[in-house]
């Protein structure tokens, strides 16, 4: 307890956290308890959290990275609400590493997401670019699409792996397979990579819950194959343990940085985690162990795999020289009531362009470099390209770029680039362009939709109501970030429309749109299977374990670490 209130103690003291930050983290470390004890639930008692078994310490045995060049490390969640941590004003949910990462970094209150849907969220911030430049719109990638992201498009592993980094994914990559896997993250400039190469959600479910509770809260995919788990380009595994999943990723996040700190080489670790997207799952360490149910205890499995990679790079004394980033790939999904996470006071959610679509947590996290706080700078999953290459010393892809380098913002508390942020639709059209436009704190709305994904209380987020605004409606995100009150009718606004309107006449005049990866089809046999000969009943023929085709320097850990 003492240390927890130290704790709390040194964030409210920092000048510029905000005391409503201090209060968000009390209120999480008061819930949560500091023990093993039970809390007394309005339905059941429920274990904390804190009953979670720690995994051994990592030993600092290997030789000590000696590099200018910084590592870097980005967490991307999905589906995570802006509303869904505690340091952004949830009440309930349990996140100390994620908690951790706020109080000694800085929190970024208007951050984006460049889509509000997965696929082109992903495309986004691997390439710096809007999806519409790559084609990887409209919609989100499935096991038998023929087309996915253009190789010729450069992602962040390829820009730093000239400069001497190795390259590492885990987790997610919803950005194509294609034929033989043609779009496989090894094609992409990742050295490494272990993972579903698309959302959990595409596949026949199983098991959610520990032990064997089924997914209960999303209809399964049975038309495509069991979802495969890759360790490089083999499949290790198919169908995936869910129950097992994170632990399986966290291991090989430590290994994987481990690795690179013994050979003295920088690394970049993309780990896109599958959590929170429904089908929600938990390990038998988190299942019914928050006070928030089955959203609550994956993220805070997901939490406890962001603390697994965060107390090996302090271990491993590479902390100071290591850049870690998290995010989340849009808004969360409302449709799913208590299974599908908190926009908090922003409108709507996944699928929309209003602000709970888009705007998402960000954090980044440097010790020694990061003076913790909190900015009301506006930046972008966009940004995080030119921004890791300034800070690598790697050269920009040459490419029309849509983001900006933001390294001042993080290290000299520096006025950011960024003025402008475009929203597309998940569905974008050369007919209609961007929805809507804000620079500085005003957002026009030039078209509006809900979406399944957002159905809520409000009749705007639901799907089906697609309406022209015409007058545009205004909104001054820094006075309401709710978009309640239209600003749209008052003559003093007539100059903020039309500026607005400039802007969006000019970006979508100046986009060129690649052709969409979408347009190319499907083909069912192009899903991956870890066997040949499986042209028929994927469900039933593409099953294996070969554990053993792990590699050896990772082998040791993966099924084995305490």
């Amino acid at each position: 307890m003492a240390l927890g209130f130290t704790v709390l103690a040194r964030i409210y003291s920092c000048s510029r956290c905000s005391v409503a930050l201090f209060f968000c983290l009390l209120i999480s470390y008061v819930v949560v308890g500091t023990s093993k004890d039970k809390i007394n639930n309005t339905d059941t008692d429920t274990v904390h959290s804190h009953s979670v078994k720690p995994t051994s310490k990592l030993k600092p045995s290997v030789t000590i990275q000696n590099s200018t060049r910084p590592n870097v490390v980005i967490f991307f969640a999905d589906d995570m609400g802006y509303g869904d941590l505690p340091f952004y004003g949830h009440p309930t949910s349990f996140t100390p590493n994620l908690n951790k990462l706020a109080t000694g970094g800085l929190v970024f209150t208007q951050f984006y997401s460049s889509s509000p849907i997965c696929t082109p969220s992903r495309a986004g911030l691997l390439t710096g670019r809007y999806a519409t430049r790559s084609g990887t719109y409209p919609g989100v990638f499935r096991p038998d699409d023929i087309g996915g992201l253009p190789l010729n498009e450069t992602t962040i592993a390829e820009a730093l792996k000239p400069s001497g980094y190795r390259t590492g994914m885990i987790g997610k990559w919803h950005l194509g397979y294609g034929e033989n896997g043609q779009y496989h993250p090894s094609h992409q400039g990742f050295d490494w990579y272990r993972g579903i190469p698309y959302t959990h959600a595409e596949c026949p479910c199983f098991a959610c819950y520990y032990p064997n509770a089924p997914c209960i809260e999303t209809p399964c995919q049975p038309q495509f194959v069991d979802c495969p788990l890759f360790s490089n380009t083999t499949i290790v595994k198919q169908p995936v343990d869910l129950l097992t999943l994170e632990a399986d990723y966290a291991n090989s996040a430590v290994d994987f940085i481990e690795w690179n700190v013994k050979e003295g080489v920088p690394f970049f670790l993309y780990y896109a985690l599958h959590h929170l997207h429904v089908p929600i799952y938990s390990g038998k360490d988190f299942t019914n162990r928050t006070i928030r149910g089955h959203y609550g205890d994956a993220l805070a499995e997901l939490d406890w795999a962001v603390g697994q990679v965060v107390s090996a790079l302090e271990s491993l004394s590479i902390d100071n020289n290591t850049l870690v980033f998290f995010s989340s790939d849009n808004g969360p999904c409302l449709g799913m009531k208590e299974f599908g996470g908190s926009a908090g006071l922003l409108k709507c959610g996944k699928s929309t362009t209003y602000e709970g679509g888009q705007r998402v947590p960000g954090i980044a996290y440097w010790p020694g470099k990061i003076t913790p706080g909190y900015t009301p700078h506006l930046a972008s999953t966009l940004d995080l390209l030119p921004t890791i290459c300034s800070l690598a010393g790697a050269p920009l892809p040459k490419v029309v770029l849509d983001g900006y380098d933001i390294s001042g913002v993080l290290l000299k508390n520096q006025e950011s680039p960024r003025e402008t942020f475009y929203y597309y639709p998940p569905s974008p059209d050369p007919k209609y362009g961007v929805y809507a436009v804000r620079y500085k704190q005003y957002k026009a709305h030039f078209y509006t939709s809900g979406a399944s994904n957002s159905k809520c209380h409000d009749p705007d987020c639901d799907p089906g109501n697609f309406q022209v605004r015409d007058p545009p409606l205004l909104f001054d995100l820094h006075h309401d970030p709710s978009e309640r009150f239209d600003l749209g009718g008052k003559q003093s606004s007539e100059s903020w429309i039309r500026l607005l309107t400039e802007l969006k006449v000019k970006f979508d005049s100046g986009m060129v749109w690649a052709p969409s990866q979408f347009d190319r089809g499907k083909n069912e046999s192009y899903q991956p299977c870890c066997k040949s000969g499986c042209v028929s009943h994927f469900t039933e023929c593409c099953k294996c374990d070969a554990s053993e085709a792990v590699p050896e320097y990772f082998r040791s850990h993966l099924y084995h670490r305490s």
